[in-house]
């Protein structure tokens, strides 16, 4: 009986597709959500810090969005900077 409903299915349904998972766009997609997301966050805490009139935190918290922003949103930015690390220590990259 299986085989009945098995040759009655197309065999278009039952293939394979063919595309493999494509990820080359994957980086953007992510940072086009959660970029915004990062932003709205980074906002409200700036603003408590600064409404509380805790300066110091405040800068501090700044200085990490910023640090945290740039890895973020430069992409290759930890290879480059890896790479340049090792070409002043003198370690051959291969």
């Amino acid at each position: 009986m299986l085989h009945h409903i098995m040759a009655s299915i197309p065999h278009e349904v039952l293939a394979a597709p063919n595309d493999d998972l494509k990820t080359d766009q994957l980086a953007d997609w992510l940072r086009g959500i959660f970029g915004p997301l990062f932003l709205v966050i980074v906002s409200i805490v700036a603003i408590f810090f600064l409404f509380t009139r805790e300066i110091t935190r405040f800068v501090q918290f700044i200085l990490l969005a910023v640090g945290i922003g740039v890895v973020f949103y430069v992409p290759n930015i930890i290879e480059t900077t890896a790479k340049a690390i090792a070409k002043a220590l003198g370690v051959e990259l291969s």
